[in-house]
């Protein structure tokens, strides 16, 4: 089931060393590492606290500026670090797109913990989206896919069709039990309220947990944009058990009760991310796993 996209440019260690050596040689003599490999980018350690961030496939070169631009105004809003940037490289021969140095927020990446040790987050994470989720009055980027509508043919065709992919790879039960679920979720009544800022990705590989197993840090903002909520809140199905998810829920809502609808389009937009995760990442098994998760909880949720 590899649907994941492939890297169009290849990156090292001696092209970081000459983007830095080039365009910011106040940071060239620190020490160069490999850090992790994404979706859409690679990560370089760079010293003991920061990060280099380059864009691996072409559509991915715009979330460069997305961060660059809007994480400033975002720290100022939320209740966890986010990964400033430094210095914002720019486009030039030894690498066509955009690209960033970031704050590294050190902890532990919830992807790595067992969910039933994550519940300690629920109540963090919770208050995060709260002081994230207030209008965003156009300051947003807009993205074509997150915080938007998933009821429109062109996402319920890619939603069928991956599930089509999931039962052909031997979890035929688990498609049917899905699909009577999307169709009651994703005709929800539509959201109609103030646009609010959005991470757009929030999943446990992009969350950082501290010692004290609290929330440390909320990572990659590529996504970053405007909408319904309810694309972010998706987050306690893809992040949480049972017992974690009943408290991240009961938290939200005492900030101000949300809607049945909104918590209705939010796990169709979990269903939609835990798809996504669980059928493109043969090569990325930190997000298969926690596309696997999302779908499970799902199953057991009432349509």
């Amino acid at each position: 089931m590899a649907l994941a996209p492939t890297a169009d440019l290849v990156t090292s260690p001696a092209l970081v060393r000459a983007l830095l050596a080039a365009q910011a040689p106040a940071l060239a003599d620190l020490p160069v590492t490999p850090y992790a490999h994404g979706w859409d980018n690679d990560l370089y350690q760079l010293g003991d606290g920061l990060l280099v961030r380059l864009p691996r496939r072409e559509v991915a070169a715009g979330l460069i500026d997305n961060e660059v631009r809007c994480l400033p105004l975002i720290a100022s809003l939320v209740t966890a670090r986010t990964p400033q940037p430094v210095f914002a490289g720019v486009a030039g021969e030894r690498f066509p797109r955009p690209w960033s140095v970031v704050e590294h927020i050190p902890g532990t990446v919830v992807s790595s913990l067992p969910v039933v040790d994550r519940g300690e987050l629920a109540v963090d994470l919770a208050d995060f989206i709260w002081s994230l989720h207030v209008p965003a009055a156009g300051r947003a980027p807009v993205n074509p896919v997150r915080g938007g509508s998933l009821a429109r043919p062109e996402a319920d065709a890619r939603l069928r069709d991956r599930l089509t992919l999931l039962a052909e790879a031997g979890d035929a039960a688990l498609a049917a039990a899905l699909l009577p679920r999307w169709e009651a979720w994703v005709h929800a009544p539509e959201f109609d309220g103030i646009d609010v800022w959005l991470h757009g990705d929030l999943h446990p590989h992009n969350l950082v947990a501290g010692p004290d197993g609290r929330l440390a840090g909320v990572l990659d903002w590529g996504d970053v944009t405007s909408g319904d909520p309810a694309c972010d809140l998706a987050t306690a199905w893809l992040t949480f058990d049972a017992a974690g998810r009943a408290v991240f829920i009961d938290r939200v809502n005492s900030g101000g009760p949300i809607d049945a609808a909104t918590w209705a389009r939010a796990k169709a937009w979990a269903l939609h991310l835990g798809l996504l995760l669980a059928t493109a990442n043969d090569d990325l098994p930190a997000l298969s796993a926690i596309g696997r998760h999302t779908l499970e909880a799902l199953a057991a949720e009432t349509a």
